[in-house]
C-alpha cells in the first residue's frame, strides 16, 4: 500500500504542484484547503505524513501542528511545514510545536521530496512492515486502520489491539508443542508458567 501523504494548502497552484510531484513519487495524495478541513481528514484517516502551510484559512497550521502532537492519537505522525513564513523565530516556533521539518516557500520541489522520502525513513522506517495484508484484509498498524477489499472497517481501539492477540499467540507456538496462552475464564488470558 502506498504511503498516504496529506497537503494542508490553501494556495491552488501550489496543492496542484505538489499533488503532481507526490504522486509521480507514488504517494497516495489528498488535499485540504484550510485548516478545518485538514482536522477532519486526519480524524478520519490518519495520514502517514503532513505537508503543512502555516497561514491555512480557518485553522492556522501552527494550530494544527499543536493539536496533533497534544491529542495523542497520532504522536508520530510526520509533519513538514512549508510556508512562506521564513523568518528564524518562525522556524524555531514551527519546529518547536512539532514539526519534523520546516521547507519555505518559494522552495525547489525535488529538494521537497527528498526531504518527504528522508522524513520518512527517519521517522517511520519500518513504513512497508506496518502493513500487514492476509488476502482481502489489509492493516495498517501504524495508522489504526482495517480495510477489506478497499473498504474500511471501523474498529475501536479495543478491537484493533485484539488483532494483535493472534500475532502473538502464533509467535509464541512458532517452536512447536502446547499453547503458552490459556484462557481465564470471565477474566481473559494469561501466560502458562509451567
Amino acid at each position: 500500500m502506498k504511503p498516504y501523504v496529506l497537503v494542508a494548502e490553501d494556495e491552488s497552484a501550489v496543492s496542484e504542484l505538489l499533488l503532481y510531484n507526490l504522486r509521480r513519487e507514488d504517494y497516495e495524495v489528498a488535499i485540504a484547503a484550510d485548516g478545518e478541513e485538514a482536522l477532519m481528514m486526519i480524524d478520519e484517516r490518519a495520514p502517514d505524513l503532513l505537508l503543512l502551510d502555516w497561514m491555512l484559512p480557518k485553522v492556522s497550521g501552527i494550530e494544527i501542528c499543536r493539536r496533533v502532537r497534544a491529542t495523542g492519537v497520532n504522536p508520530n505522525l510526520p509533519i513538514i511545514m512549508l510556508t512562506a513564513r521564513g523568518e528564524e523565530s518562525d522556524r524555531i516556533r514551527g519546529l518547536d510545536t512539532g514539526a519534523d521539518d520546516y521547507v519555505t516557500k518559494p522552495f525547489s520541489t525535488t529538494e521537497l521530496m527528498a526531504r518527504v522520502r528522508a522524513v520518512l525513513r527517519r521517522i517511520r522506517p519500518g513504513l512497508k512492515e506496518d502493513r500487514i495484508t492476509v488476502g482481502d484484509i489489509e492493516i495498517d498498524r501504524v495508522a489504526h486502520r482495517v480495510s477489506r477489499n478497499g473498504e474500511d472497517i471501523h474498529l475501536g481501539p479495543t478491537e484493533f489491539r485484539l488483532l494483535d492477540y493472534g500475532r502473538l499467540r502464533k509467535a509464541l507456538r512458532q517452536g512447536g508443542g502446547d499453547d503458552p496462552i490459556r484462557t481465564v475464564r470471565s477474566a481473559g488470558y494469561a501466560l502458562r508458567a509451567d
